[in-house]
């Protein structure tokens, strides 16, 4: 049943009419909306408990509980919002699997990137440091980023590979298989249970080749073979119409890029992309240029892809950023990261000019190999504008074909659909939007609006042999703010207080009183910070000093209690500024006594 659930600004919505996406326009079938299930059916259930990734991009971490065994699948990291400002990132809430750490018989992490691994050093004494059931390379970026956690439990690998089973608990059986994404070693899930099989391919695209033939189907028409009861699908791109893009297609284009090139060429992308750097730097290779890396996190990743055989590439081609200068600068490549406009990452400290070995010429070409996550936008925009005043020639994926996105679009997901052929469909990963598209994907196939849920973050689902339903259960869900060394101490009252200085700035009304008369002995001092221009105010100020000396005269005996003080003209100066001006600073009273 497409079920929808509460959000944050978002409605609260649950199960949709029983009626056959044929028996009407299926865009009116999925709104239909009932009330959710009470738990009252009996027999085998399996629940699913999603904690974070169903209404963002980013956090994601679910579980999956039968009885007195519990499976989680991957624990990230979600990078901070408009409306969370000063934060480093956002973790998930484990609040409901810390009560029950003993029942978690292993954590699955289905690839390497943060948004699946992040929260790792945060959240794995919480659960019990159970066991991961993970992918060589993506052991190796998880051990690598615990090394900056020294105080974090070690990390217990079961290494697991494509083809491979695990029994992870007396009634929960893995078969893992491997998925194309744009990191290696990526990995998908069918789980066997006691209510059917239950599919989490994790994130993945199709890998097709130059002619545009799908590579690697059989997996999919295998999981079919098998019977799906549950699939579960990433919605990042659900809104996207067509195919993936083939990485060929890209390496083909970067080829001409770098063969057309009269001076240096920058590449910028995500540091996972593994592949596509290895494929860069052979291309390099074969007409005769060097290769340089900037980025600390690029660098990682490409020693730990050597390492393990993903990127096998001639050592004399990749030379030390420091020596590019021995180089013609036609015969130069730089693969950097900071295509998002990263603060700390390569490509923006070449922009800023913070680079100490790279500086842009007019003869440079940039190429942004990457497309814009949600929410960088305008960080994008202003990196591409920085660049372009200094010179070079920039390329983005809207411009040429020089990005391949690692999610499956629209004809991706709907032949996954057709060749699993599911009872029942969840989908996972992105905002609601996103989630109720990849839901009109299975509509249009004409799966039935009862087969299919939308749950949100913390809203349990129940999963029977013969339905999977919402139910009226929540865990808590909420954000966990990691800022700087503390973990989940910025609640919702420092983040209104944050906000508030963002967005109307503060005063600092310093008073100065007589400890025996409690009357003010000076003009009390009037501090503005990102409200007014204290200079072009001065009427302002002066109404301001008059009404805190009117507040303090009302108050009858001394001495005066300064708490009680601070409270009324916090208060009273609030209320005065808001009708002078329309704006809410934040206002800080500071009581002297003398």
């Amino acid at each position: 049943m497409i079920q929808k659930t509460r959000t944050r600004t978002r409605t609260r919505t649950v199960h949709s009419s029983k009626t056959a996406p044929h028996a009407a326009h299926p865009r009116t079938a999925a709104h239909r909306i009932a009330k959710p299930v009470k738990r009252s059916e009996t027999g085998d259930v399996v629940r699913f408990i999603p904690l974070g990734g169903l209404e963002e991009v980013g956090r994601n971490m679910m579980a999956l509980e039968y009885k007195d065994e519990i499976i989680v699948i991957d624990a990230g990291l979600q990078f901070p919002e408009e409306e969370t400002p000063g934060i480093d990132f956002i973790i998930p809430n484990t609040t409901y699997l810390e009560g029950k750490k003993a029942n978690i018989k292993g954590l699955i992490i289905t690839h390497g990137h943060y948004d699946h691994i992040g929260a790792l050093p945060y959240v794995l004494d919480k659960l019990g440091n159970p066991p991961i059931f993970t992918s060589e390379f993506t052991k190796e970026v998880i051990k690598k980023r615990q090394e900056e956690f020294p105080h974090a439990p070690t990390p217990i690998f079961h290494i697991v590979k494509a083809g491979e089973s695990r029994e992870l608990s007396p009634h929960i059986t893995a078969h893992f298989f491997g998925v194309t994404h744009n990191i290696p070693d990526g990995i998908g899930i069918m789980f066997e249970t006691p209510v059917g099989t239950i599919v989490h391919p994790g994130e993945f695209k199709f890998d097709y080749d130059a002619e545009g033939k799908p590579r690697g189907l059989e997996i999919w028409e295998e999981l079919g073979k098998r019977g799906v009861h549950t699939l579960m699908l990433d919605s990042t791109n659900a809104g996207v119409p067509g195919f993936s893009m083939s990485e060929r297609v890209v390496e083909q284009e970067i080829e001409k890029l770098l063969k057309g090139a009269h001076g240096r060429v920058i590449i910028s992308t995500f540091a996972s992309l593994i592949d596509r750097f290895a494929e860069i730097i052979k291309i390099a290779e074969r007409l005769g240029k060097v290769v340089a890396l900037a980025g600390y996190s690029l660098k990682t990743n490409f020693e730990i892809a050597k390492r393990l055989g993903y990127a096998k590439v001639d050592a004399k081609t990749v030379v030390p950023i420091e020596e590019i200068g021995k180089h013609p600068d036609n015969k130069v490549v730089i693969l950097a990261t900071g295509a998002q406009g990263e603060k700390k990452a390569g490509l923006t400290r070449m922009a800023t000019g913070e680079h100490k070995q790279v500086h842009f010429k007019p003869s440079d070409t940039v190429v942004l190999s990457s497309s814009v996550v949600p929410g960088n936008e305008v960080s994008v925009q202003n990196l591409k504008d920085t660049i372009a005043r200094q010179g070079p020639a920039i390329y983005d994926y809207k411009m040429l074909d020089v990005h391949s996105s690692g999610h499956a679009p629209q004809e991706d997901l709907k032949a996954v659909l057709r060749m699993t052929n599911p009872k029942f469909f969840i989908p996972i990963h992105g905002y609601f939007f996103m989630r109720r598209q990849n839901a009109q994907l299975a509509l249009d196939l004409g799966m039935k609006p009862d087969n299919i849920t939308l749950a949100d973050n913390g809203r349990v689902v129940e999963i029977r042999k013969a339905s999977v339903k919402m139910t009226d259960e929540e865990v808590p869900s909420s954000y966990v703010l990691v800022d700087g060394l503390g973990v989940g101490d910025v609640g919702e009252v420092v983040l209104r207080d944050r906000r508030a200085l963002a967005t109307h700035g503060m005063v600092v009304a310093i008073v100065v009183l007589g400890r025996r008369s409690g009357k003010v002995m000076k003009n009390p001092d009037i501090i503005s910070r990102g409200f007014i221009y204290l200079r072009e105010s001065q009427e302002l100020l002066n109404e301001v000093r008059h009404r805190i000396r009117g507040i303090v005269g009302r108050i009858p005996n001394a001495p005066i209690d300064a708490d009680y003080l601070k409270t009324l003209i916090r208060d009273q100066i609030a209320e005065f500024l808001y009708k002078k001006t329309h704006r809410r600073p934040m206002v800080l009273p500071v009581i002297i006594e003398i």
